[in-house]
């Protein structure tokens, strides 16, 4: 990595492109004066955002032109093989050949995953990437993968991603041997199915990682658990349902705020508590799931990302390049390997 991190984003990815793209990108590079930040994508569209911008950032942002984009319902294999110079592949080359230190990529996700897998190549001991992003809890966050790339995995796959999301929780929060669990549907020893208890063996003879055992889906938001580490069909319906909830249980506070006049009045008090929980739980702060595994950092944001929620998702990149995690995560599997 360079002394001065530089993030390659695919500016035509995601729901609104540029019109979200190129503000969150001046935001975080006012907030971080050590950056700076490639856009790729097409060159005369993006330098019409540029020519409004102030000198001192624009000198910090460049142009690399993509003359294609990879539209949300692009088939991945299309995307792959049909738009080599969509604005997508061409920020993972600039990864690849070293003119980047990470990708942001609002994109399709299963595009994304499929061409920076080809392009980048997964680290050795590492059979398949895996998403993984924060998630609120009672103690902070925790970080849970895989949440979906990966619906099917033998337990040598829960135990890379156990390696990679324990050194991905030790490197971003400065945590020594966090704890990692593997989701289950009990934390007796006799649950769960087959491959979740070859897991759970696996995972005990790994001394390099804090495993504690089986965890619960409760446990996601209420234990003192770091890392939970499942499939990923298993984690993307936990994540959805979870997503279902805060909807709902958001919703039914507004309807019965809304229904009476003192339901309103207390709706005011309420106002400054209200706020705080807002910020605690907001999803756009946890915006930016990592591609783990890859011989490079991918940082997948929502496709409907706000400025904020992207900018949130550009940190993570440039906080991911500070720590060197790609070359964490491989020591750390190489010295696995070799025990």
């Amino acid at each position: 990595m360079s002394d001065k991190p530089i993030i390659a984003i695919d500016a035509m990815g995601g729901d609104f492109g540029p019109d979200v793209v190129i503000p969150a990108a001046v935001t975080v590079l006012e907030n971080n004066k050590n950056l700076d930040i490639i856009l790729v994508g097409d060159q005369e569209l993006l330098q019409g955002y540029l020519s409004k911008l102030n000198s001192s950032i624009v000198q910090r942002l460049s142009i690399h032109h993509a003359s294609e984009k990879v539209e949300m319902h692009d088939a991945p294999a299309m995307a792959l093989r049909k738009k080599k110079d969509s604005s997508m592949r061409v920020a993972i080359n600039l990864v690849h050949d070293k003119k980047a230190d990470a990708i942001v990529s609002a994109g399709n996700t299963g595009a994304l995953m499929a061409t920076a897998k080809f392009v980048l190549k997964t680290l050795k001991g590492i059979d398949r990437p895996a998403i993984v992003s924060t998630l609120p809890s009672v103690n902070g966050h925790t970080y849970m993968l895989d949440l979906g790339a990966n619906v099917d995995c033998t337990a040598q796959h829960l135990m890379q991603f156990a390696v990679m999301g324990s050194v991905l929780a030790e490197a971003m929060d400065n945590k020594p041997a966090p704890k990692v669990g593997l989701l289950n549907v009990g934390s007796e020893a006799l649950k769960g199915n087959a491959q979740v208890k070859e897991a759970d063996q696996v995972l005990s003879t790994v001394e390099e990682i804090n495993y504690i055992g089986y965890v619960e889906g409760d446990d996601i938001y209420h234990s003192p658990v770091d890392v939970v580490v499942c499939d990923g069909f298993v984690g993307n319906v936990s994540l959805k349902t979870a997503e279902g909830v805060a909807k709902m249980v958001s919703q039914f506070m507004k309807d019965e705020f809304k229904r009476n006049w003192y339901n309103k009045i207390a709706a005011l008090i309420a106002l400054p508590v209200l706020k705080a929980l807002k910020s605690r739980i907001d999803p756009r702060v946890y915006n930016g799931a990592s591609l783990l595994g890859l011989r490079g950092i991918v940082i997948k944001s929502h496709g409907g990302a706000d400025i904020f929620a992207f900018s949130k998702a550009i940190e993570t990149a440039v906080h991911q390049v500070e720590e060197d995690l790609t070359q964490r995560i491989d020591r750390q599997l190489e010295h696995i390997l070799d025990r």
